[in-house]
């Protein structure tokens, strides 16, 4: 993605940043108060950020990571001390229908638990097999997730229904040498405490690489993302 821009949350998709796309899909799905980490170039997109806030009449909160060079969970778990309730958690470049959003929102969840939002499509054409986070699951259990597991029947959307279980599964995930977001709900899976929604082929994209970002242009221009 280098050669469309050195910061990817801020390159532009038929001209909106790739961010303020998630955000304002987000915003479409229900929520109306935002935390969002922070960390490589991230004086650059926090200045983005303020100047959205403003123009959209957006609540963004700054939560910066100074350890971004290390797995995604670092990023989650530095928003410990900053949210109070059940959250959204969604990553940065994972644009997606607000539908799966609203659809989550309105769904029961058990208490103490993680939701993880899953696509039992694993033909999808869309998805990149190298690349995507595979799951075997129920709809009332994780029993494994990771990008290399071989025994899977849905893909991670990159979207969770959190209660405050996840930062506890951080912290003992990174006791075990995991710090990733994967290595934590695989923590909630052991305990019965990691349930999965079915997005029920509802669109979302990846945009991680050249390839996905051709799509993404597609879908855009469609107004189907």
């Amino acid at each position: 993605m280098r050669d469309q821009g050195d910061s990817k949350p801020l390159i532009e998709i038929d001209g909106v940043p790739i961010l303020e796309r998630v955000i304002l899909n987000a915003r479409a799905g229900g929520l109306d108060d935002f935390y969002i980490v922070t960390g490589y170039h991230g004086t650059r997109v926090r200045s983005f950020l303020d100047e959205l806030s403003e123009r959209e009449n957006i609540k963004i909160n700054h939560v910066i990571n100074e350890e971004w060079q290390r797995p995604n969970g670092l990023s989650v778990y530095a928003a410990k001390d900053h949210i109070d309730g059940p959250f959204i958690l969604t990553m940065c470049d994972h644009l997606f229908d607000p539908e799966i959003i609203k659809d989550v929102l309105s769904s029961n969840h058990d208490d103490d638990t993680v939701t993880l939002c899953v696509d039992y499509n694993i033909d999808n054409p869309v998805i990149d097999l190298n690349d995507v986070t595979r799951v075997n699951c129920t709809s009332k259990q994780i029993n494994n997730i990771g990008k290399v597991i071989r025994d899977y029947n849905a893909f991670d959307t990159g979207i969770f229904y959190c209660t405050s279980v996840l930062f506890d599964a951080l912290e003992q995930s990174f006791k075990e040498g995991d710090e990733s977001i994967s290595g934590a709900m695989n923590v909630l899976g052991a305990q019965d405490k990691a349930r999965t929604f079915d997005v029920k082929g509802r669109l979302w994209l990846d945009v991680d690489d050249p390839m996905a970002f051709g799509k993404a242009i597609v879908y855009v221009t469609e107004g189907k993302l």
